[in-house]
């Protein structure tokens, strides 16, 4: 699937494809050049699915918790690991296996440990400021 976003108010429709595109899928990976974009879409996506509160990158915690009426999401940026290593001390399969929403930035940071089924979201920043996002269904660590 791809989708191309002119502006920042037609983040939101992006958002709802993307997860109707996933189906029952949980895991995301987002990948984009620093400021391409991925913590501002994955705030989009979890207004999509209801989420009230601020949601924020969670750059220095590693991962921030947020609760929808019917979900519960975690939001992952590995940006500063030193190694990937300290994602597994942290919990990480344990999050990745609970069922619930994971959005994970900077996944290349943990390739060991990312489950093999999951939905791969890139967003790439083009010279007139638009966005384009491909989401791929990864199975086996595969496109399907």
């Amino acid at each position: 699937m791809t989708l191309t976003v002119n502006q920042e108010s037609e983040l939101l429709s992006a958002a709802e494809q993307l997860l109707t595109f996933a189906e029952n899928e949980r895991i995301f990976i987002f990948n984009g050049e620093m400021g391409a974009g991925k913590t501002t879409f994955i705030k989009t996506i979890c207004k999509a699915l209801g989420v009230k509160n601020n949601v924020s990158s969670p750059s220095f915690a590693l991962v921030n918790e947020y609760q929808s009426s019917s979900a519960k999401i975690y939001h992952f940026d590995f940006y500063r690991l030193k190694n990937e290593v300290e994602a597994l001390d942290m919990g990480c399969e344990e999050y990745f296996s609970s069922g619930d929403y994971c959005f994970i930035e900077w996944p290349s940071k943990i390739p060991n440990y990312l489950p093999k089924q999951l939905i791969s979201v890139t967003i790439e920043e083009q010279t007139d400021g638009s966005r384009t996002i491909n989401a791929e269904r990864l199975k086996n660590g595969i496109t399907e």
